[in-house]
C-alpha cells in the first residue's frame, strides 16, 4: 500500500496555482500548460536536471498600442521603441514641487514632464505579467508611467501607476486634478 500523501491532489493543485500566479502566471499562462503538456515534460527535463533554462532578453514593444481599461481611452500615447528591460536604466523622477513636503498638481507635473524619458503604459502592463523584473525598492511608492494619458467619459485625465498593496502587485489610476508628493515618482529612463 503506498504511503498516503500529506496534501490531496485539489490542494496540491491550489499550491501549485498560487506558486504560479506569485511568479506572474496568468490564468491564460496555466490553461497553455495544461494544453501543450509538453510544456510540463520539458519543465520536468530542468527539475531532473537533464536541461538547463536560458533567460531571454526582456523586450518591451513601447510603440504598441496600450492596454485601454474600461471606462477609459487614450488621450496621448508617447511611443517609445524597443525597450530593453534593465532596472538600473530606469530612475525614478521626483519634480522640484514634489519634494521637501511639497505637492505638485497633476496638470502642472504632465507638463514638466513633457520632452522627458517618461516610460509608457506598456512598461507598466509588461512589469505585471514579469512581476519578479519590479524592483523592491518599488514597495513603497506608486510609480507612473507618464507616457501614457487616458481621459474618462467624464472628461477627466488619468494616468496609471504601478503599486505594491495587498501583498501583490497591481495597478490602479490617478485624475490629473489631485496632487502628486514624494511617494509618486514617474519612471523615466536612464540618461546615458
Amino acid at each position: 500500500m503506498p504511503a498516503k500523501s500529506a496534501f490531496s491532489a485539489v490542494d496540491l493543485a491550489h499550491k501549485t496555482c498560487l506558486a504560479a500566479e506569485e511568479q506572474g502566471y496568468t490564468l491564460e499562462l496555466m490553461n497553455a500548460l495544461a494544453e501543450h503538456p509538453t510544456l510540463f515534460r520539458d519543465m520536468l527535463q530542468v527539475q531532473l536536471g537533464y536541461a538547463e533554462v536560458k533567460i531571454l532578453e526582456y523586450l518591451i514593444n513601447c510603440d504598441a498600442d496600450p492596454f485601454v481599461p474600461e471606462g477609459l481611452q487614450v488621450e496621448e500615447h508617447t511611443k517609445g521603441g524597443q525597450f530593453k528591460w534593465n532596472s538600473t536604466e530606469v530612475e525614478p523622477f521626483l519634480s522640484e514641487l514634489q519634494r521637501d513636503g511639497k505637492i505638485s498638481g497633476g496638470h502642472d507635473l504632465r507638463k514638466e514632464l513633457a520632452g522627458k524619458s517618461v516610460l509608457n503604459a506598456n512598461v507598466l502592463d509588461y512589469l505585471l505579467v514579469h512581476k519578479h523584473l519590479i524592483p523592491e525598492e518599488w514597495k513603497d511608492k506608486a510609480v507612473f508611467f507618464w507616457g501614457t494619458i487616458y481621459r474618462y467619459s467624464d472628461g477627466n485625465l488619468y494616468v496609471r501607476y504601478l503599486c505594491w498593496s495587498g501583498g501583490r502587485w497591481h495597478w490602479s489610476c490617478r485624475w490629473l486634478g489631485r496632487g502628486w508628493d514624494d511617494d509618486y515618482p514617474a519612471a523615466l529612463r536612464a540618461s546615458i
